[in-house]
């Protein structure tokens, strides 16, 4: 409608003289009631001071937006970012919880996009820090002390690479510290195990066993069994009696909360069952809890259990949700078993293995992607990547999908350039762990050689094919500052630096544990950056990861971490 320019005057003149009566009144009850209202603070600029639950200024603020833009202030309020800018901020707000970073760095929370996160029960022993093999035999002679004879025992985290005798923990090792009692101890990623005699005999496992489909029973060089079992560990861990309920959810308790001393605020768990779900939702339905973020993510054993959970969770809730279908393509390096293009070193034609047919695991991946779920895929060997990116291709081509987000867990051998080109067309992308190149060295270096060696974990590669790369822990190890060292150092433990071209920057890095990690999701809008609307998951951190010297990088500490914008752990 168009207003005719008298009435536009005729209204600006009554607006005008309105706004001079209205000021007279302002002022003639001012003066009447002078002293009796409490006045509001203001703005240099006269607008009202906002008050807010909690402001952290004075330090270097690192947004992780599209400029990744360095801030000093953040205005926090009902656990989400409400600003973030330059000390001026304080000028229109204020709160009674202001914190004062006095210089250090803050930055988006890091988002664990793929690891593993279990309650334990009492028969098990804790191995990721062990150092020899004596020290095992030490954990376990006190375990059998406080157990008692015959009762299992179980472990994990053990790593021939870190411990003092340069090799793996075998089965007369165990026999040694319990004879009376079975022993089984996961290595370190899950691929293998050593067991000791008594377990083997308990699952009736002896020279005249049958190699197990896709794993191996191993023999030592005197042709006896020495208690190593890749990939298939299961036939002997079937056994161990199931705990109760309430010593793993305990456990769980005290897992989950530890994560937030390592400064990760979200998680994606793999592979687990659907009625494991029930424990987690009893935990996250304390909101006293201090717990990060958690999405699920199951394997396709019951469709039917899948589908019926999230029929009555939906998108669950901002701490507690459904993830993405997990599905195991071929083992680890651990083992080895990664079903690679080429040959390991020395081991005649020996490729490693698929997880199952090949024909099944095409059938499966078309199945879940019909159902219209999201996959996070396991696949480590070359082969194993080509076969499933070919799979994927050919299914989205088949059945597109708009924004599928379909990525794979690892890509820890590089593929052909084909094979990252299809990938890119049909934004397929990878949750990455460079920190492997740092603790898995000993593996690559024994299984692999030449540019296969060099080019292991790739980062920069993918991403230069416009591929989406989040990066994650697999706990190998959880903390997130391995994963940056590695990422951006290329090292592994020995100082050795595997393929540099494969290096990317820290802020590059720094995005892939926060942003892309919280995408791989489809929760970019709500978390892994310091923007507005966004929930307030920070951390404070020691040093400035932009700065410090590489060599460094892991001797950083968290010294605070937010979630939700209430302080959950602190270092004092």
């Amino acid at each position: 409608m168009t207003t005719h320019p008298l009435n536009l005057t005729l209204a600006q003149s009554f607006s005008k003289n309105r706004i001079v009566l209205l000021l007279c009144a302002s002022f003639f009850l001012g003066a009447c009631d002078q002293g009796a209202r409490p006045t509001q603070p203001s703005s240099s600029q006269g607008s009202p001071v906002k008050t807010v639950d909690l402001i952290l200024t004075n330090g270097k603020v690192l947004t992780v937006d599209n400029k990744f833009s360095i801030h000093s202030t953040v205005i926090v309020d009902a656990g989400l970012i409400v600003e973030t800018g330059t000390a001026a901020l304080l000028e229109n707000y204020q709160s009674d919880n202001t914190i004062n970073l006095d210089g250090k760095t803050l930055m988006p929370g890091f988002i664990d996009s793929h690891t593993h996160i279990r309650g334990r029960p009492q028969r098990y022993i804790e191995l990721s820090e062990v150092t020899s093999i004596a020290e095992i035999q030490d954990l376990i002679r006190a375990k059998v002390k406080e157990i008692g004879e015959g009762e299992w025992i179980t472990g994990y985290g053990w790593s021939e690479d870190e411990l003092n005798e340069g090799r793996r923990p075998l089965k007369s090792d165990l026999d040694l510290a319990a004879p009376l009692n079975p022993v089984t101890f996961t290595r370190a990623g899950g691929h293998s195990a050593v067991v000791n005699t008594l377990a083997l005999q308990l699952a009736q496992i002896s020279l005249e066993t049958e190699q197990p489909e896709g794993g191996i029973i191993e023999r030592g060089e005197d042709g006896e069994l020495n208690g190593i079992i890749r990939e298939r560990q299961e036939i002997v861990g079937k056994l161990v009696p199931d705990s109760t309920y309430e010593e793993i959810i305990s456990s769980l308790e005290i897992n989950l909360n530890a994560l937030l001393k390592k400064g990760i605020t979200s998680i994606t768990d793999a592979s687990k069952k659907p009625d494991e779900y029930l424990m987690f939702e009893e935990l996250y339905d304390n909101p006293e809890l201090p717990l990060p973020r958690a999405a699920i993510q199951f394997q396709w054993s019951d469709p039917a259990a899948i589908n019926n959970l999230k029929d009555r969770v939906g998108g669950g809730t901002d701490m507690l949700k459904i993830g993405p279908i997990k599905v195991f393509a071929d083992g680890g390096f651990t083992g080895p078993a990664a079903y690679t293009l080429e040959p390991y070193v020395d081991q005649g034609e020996y490729r490693g293995y698929l997880n199952m047919p090949e024909s099944e695991l095409v059938a499966l991946l078309n199945e879940i992607h019909d159902a219209g779920w999201q996959m996070g895929i396991h696949a480590i060997g070359d082969a194993a990547i080509v076969l499933v990116v070919n799979t994927l291709a050919d299914t989205l081509e088949r059945n597109p999908r708009v924004d599928h987000r379909h990525y794979l867990n690892h890509f820890s051998m590089r593929p052909p350039e084909l094979t990252m080109e299809l990938m890119a067309e049909h934004a397929i992308h990878i949750t990455q762990q460079p920190n492997f190149t740092y603790t898995l060295e000993g593996r690559y270096v024994e299984n692999l050689d030449g540019w296969r060696l060099q080019h292991n974990n790739p980062i920069r590669s993918p991403m230069d094919h416009g591929i989406t790369v989040a990066i994650s822990s697999d706990i190998l190890p959880i903390g997130p500052l391995v994963g940056l060292y590695a990422a951006v150092t290329r090292k592994g433990m020995t100082g050795a630096v595997y393929g540099p071209d494969e290096a990317i920057t820290m802020t590059e890095a720094i995005r892939g544990y926060t942003l892309l990690g919280a995408y791989l999701n489809f929760e970019e809008d709500s978390k892994g950056s310091l923007e507005p609307g966004k929930f307030a998951d920070m951390i404070v951190l020691s040093d400035d990861l932009l700065t410090i010297d590489p060599e460094q990088i892991m001797d950083v500490s968290i010294e605070q971490t937010f979630v939700h914008g209430k302080l959950v752990y602190t270092n004092e």
